[in-house]
């Protein structure tokens, strides 16, 4: 098996991805991924073009390697299939965080306010002093501002409170990295308190890993990567992205908008795994960053069928033409359809007896 990710001479756990396609669209050898080293990585397709499964084939080999921790972001709810044999990993159903985890500085945007109006600064300053959702609530109601920043402040904690994903406790990080998946089911959460979770947990992978307080190298597999860039998200992710290599933090960003992603999403990504695109902006996209060993342009090299993906090896400054594998597991991201292909008939009508005739 060729190992994409790393040099012919390393060793270490692998990720069955698949095998090779030949020009003629034919199956070649088997191709693995390099999850010994945490990595970078985006999987980018339009709707349909098997992204999503990717993602889960990517988390299934990771669950068999020795060492390593995936937790899976999961917005649409489509990964719950993780827990079947054999991979057997654990949802989190709308999984809450400690308020105090989330940066004192990130709760006026959380919120929708200006950090430097009164209330602004009034949610800041009670979210530095405070450890818990209830406390910073207390604290702005014995607060000596105006009535009017004071009744502003504890309506919009009220909203966060509505969301119900400030626990007492909240997940831990500890109990996340474990050899089998965790997946954070979201997708019961609107997108500000989706974000907010994710930024916890990003942030705290990285910070665990920092301080060597976990011994597995954690994997962050973010699906619709989209929904959580440039928002209360974004710095987590980035720091991952840029500075993850280091403690050993492996992250994964999958969409299907490439062109919604920060450039430095694509830049900094060491490997990209690209299903097919047509939308303009997305594809320009994925081209502003091709490689200077990339033989053509993207664009002319972009996989046209369903499961095929084109991968860019920054490592070993590769490309190469790939069909992903089946999953392992049920994959709950698989386009439901009315009829199944083996349920049709021919004609795709409802068959007809002839010997019956009409009054």
């Amino acid at each position: 098996m060729h190992v994409i990710g790393r040099d012919a001479d390393a060793g270490g756990p692998v990720c069955d991805l698949g095998t090779y396609r030949a020009r003629d669209g034919s199956t070649g050898a088997p191709v693995g991924l390099d999850v010994n080293h945490p990595h970078a990585a985006v999987v980018v397709g339009k709707r349909g073009s098997g992204k999503s499964h990717t993602l889960g084939v990517v988390a299934e080999g990771l669950a068999r390697a020795e060492g390593v921790a995936p937790i899976v972001v999961d917005p649409m709810g489509v990964f719950s299939g993780l827990t079947a044999a054999p991979i057997d990993g654990t949802v989190h159903h709308d999984p809450t965080v400690r308020a105090s985890a989330l940066p004192p500085s990130a709760w006026p945007d959380l919120l929708g306010l200006d950090p430097t109006s009164s209330v602004g600064s009034l949610v800041w300053q009670v979210a530095a002093e405070t450890d818990s959702l209830a406390e910073m609530q207390s604290a702005v109601a014995d607060a000596d501002v105006t009535a009017a920043t004071r009744r502003a402040a504890a309506n919009h904690l009220a909203l966060a409170d509505s969301w119900d994903v400030f626990g007492s406790d909240g997940i831990a990080v500890s109990d996340l990295c474990s050899p089998t998946p965790d997946v954070l089911d979201l997708s019961g959460m609107d997108e500000r308190p989706a974000s907010a979770v994710v930024r916890v947990v990003a942030r705290g992978v990285y910070e665990a890993r920092v301080a060597s307080a976990v011994d597995h190298l954690p994997w962050l597999l973010v699906d619709e990567a989209h929904a959580f860039v440039g928002g209360v998200a974004d710095p987590a992710l980035r720091t991952i992205l840029t500075r993850g290599r280091a403690p050993g933090v492996g992250l994964v960003l999958a969409t299907q908008r490439p062109s919604a992603l920060p450039d430095v999403a694509v830049s900094q990504a060491d490997l990209r795994i690209v299903h097919r695109l047509t939308a303009g902006p997305d594809v320009s996209a994925m081209a502003a960053a091709d490689p200077t060993y990339l033989d053509s342009n993207l664009e002319s090299r972009l996989p046209r069928k369903l499961g095929c993906a084109l991968v860019v090896d920054d490592t070993t400054e590769s490309v190469h033409d790939v069909r992903v594998r089946e999953r392992d597991t049920p994959d709950g991201g698989s386009t439901p359809v009315a009829v199944s292909e083996r349920d049709a008939t021919p004609a795709s009508v409802p068959t007809h007896d002839a010997s019956e005739t009409m009054e």
